[in-house]
């Protein structure tokens, strides 16, 4: 028997080591210690490090690479971020969507990252952006699971046309109902989206994912409204409550209510590092906020909770390279989660968690699952988050679709050795 592709001797992010993993018609067919078949690709892993790949389930592909345009967000505020993409919008043409959208995506496919939720904004009447990334899902189909929700950026009560455009929007083939309650008129009308939009959720089967209380005000407590309308509806397991930045600025008594909620609701979180320890407690002296909400917290009491980029090179972020162990990089920093154990959780909050949230059928690394994954110059998870380590293969479908060189330094320095391989440092490593 003969298959398209081998790995041979891969580490597992389950600690499993000497991994062989065989690849026929777009799955796996064996994940087990010494397959001897004829393979039309050989990958000798070496030790290293395969994992499932890298998902990213909060993103604003519409918004991406547009860094600069029609200025700069000489604040970097997260309201100058929103009056500058209200700025930009009117200037959006389909084609320069699409061509910065694709360039992120030939970024993304480079890192590992081949599945991503992108919010859309709906409040331009054109409904520009949500045709370009419609054509971009189309496009990209092949290497990377794009998921759309329609946001209403500018509010759903708030934004004159929102209601009508976020219909259109679903219409079109949009994935997810998205809504923003913090950034409406009035608690009352953010509690009244949550109703409106989850019942056209409930009503049209489709999952939810809402910009939820992005806020250092401990009172927007949007959260619970979400969750209540969840259970109302049977939608658990289908709703997400994105940010949840407010729930670091609550009292602990009230977040004690709080998270059971979230748990008996079945709802996900996803918290966005990059951008939380950025935009949040800007209104601060000091003591001053970290912002991102309460990871650990929730993760004890049961939410999936997963990471996500939130920005490149936007109105409301500069930086950014699409890479999510730089998101779990940040994150394992702010939430202080530096035991062994977290640590390695966090990798899991860039994959499993993020598939599980989406919705994504065939996701990991056994035998019936789609053959998707990535090698990693790194012995272990925690390894690659340290190193944000190099991409040495990117494979879908049992293809592989990327290829990098090992990250290595030739020294010159009498006495020393010649090269420095950053993975060789690792606790245990030969000296």
């Amino acid at each position: 028997m003969s298959v398209e592709l081998l790995v041979k001797n891969a580490r597992l992010p389950d600690g499993r080591s000497g991994m062989d993993i065989a690849c026929e018609g777009g799955r796996i067919l064996a994940v087990e210690p010494g397959i001897e078949l004829e393979a039309g690709r050989v990958i000798e892993a070496d030790g290293k490090l395969v994992a499932p790949p890298f998902i990213d389930p909060h993103f604003h592909m519409d918004a991406t690479l547009s860094l600069g345009l029609p200025r700069l967000n000489e604040s970097g505020t997260l309201l100058e971020g929103i009056a500058l993409w209200g700025e930009l919008k009117p200037i959006l043409t389909h084609e320069a969507v699409i061509e910065r959208a694709l360039r992120y995506c030939d970024l993304a496919v480079s890192q590992g990252l081949l599945a991503i939720r992108s919010h859309v904004d709906i409040c331009d009447d054109r409904l520009l952006a949500v045709e370009a990334l419609l054509d971009v899902r189309e496009k990209v189909k092949d290497y990377i699971d794009l998921q759309l929700v329609a946001f209403p950026q500018d509010g759903y009560y708030r934004s004159p046309n929102a209601q009508a455009n976020l219909t259109r929007a679903l219409d079109m083939g949009v994935d997810v109902v998205g809504g923003i309650p913090h950034f409406e008129r009035s608690m009352a009308d953010g509690a009244a989206s949550l109703k409106a939009l989850c019942e056209i959720a409930a009503a049209r089967g489709l999952r939810v994912d809402i910009h939820c209380d992005e806020s250092d005000d401990p009172l927007s407590r949007h959260i619970e409204a979400l969750a209540f309308e969840t259970q109302r509806l049977g939608l658990q397991g289908r709703v997400t409550g994105s940010h949840l930045t407010s729930m670091h600025s609550m009292d602990n008594y009230y977040v004690s209510k709080l998270i059971p909620l979230i748990v008996e609701a079945g709802v996900h979180a996803i918290a966005n590092p990059l951008i939380n320890i950025t935009l949040q407690g800007r209104h601060d002296t000091y003591p001053k906020r970290r912002g991102m909400t309460r990871v650990p917290e929730l993760r004890a009491a049961g939410v999936n909770v997963a990471f996500g980029h939130d920005c490149v090179m936007d109105p409301w972020y500069s930086l950014g390279s699409g890479d999510m162990l730089d998101v779990a990089h940040m994150a394992l920093h702010v939430g202080q989660m530096t035991s062994r154990e977290a640590m390695g959780w966090c990798f899991e909050a860039i994959t499993a968690n993020s598939a599980k949230l989406m919705g994504l059928e065939g996701y990991g690394l056994a035998p019936g699952c789609n053959a998707d994954f990535v090698l990693l110059q790194a012995a272990d998870p925690i390894e690659a988050i340290r190193l944000k380590a190099a991409r040495l293969f990117v494979v879908r479908r049992g293809r592989v679709i990327a290829e990098g060189a090992p990250r290595v330094s030739v020294l010159d320095l009498p006495g020393r050795p010649g090269l420095v391989d950053p993975s060789a440092y690792a606790p245990g490593a030969a000296h």
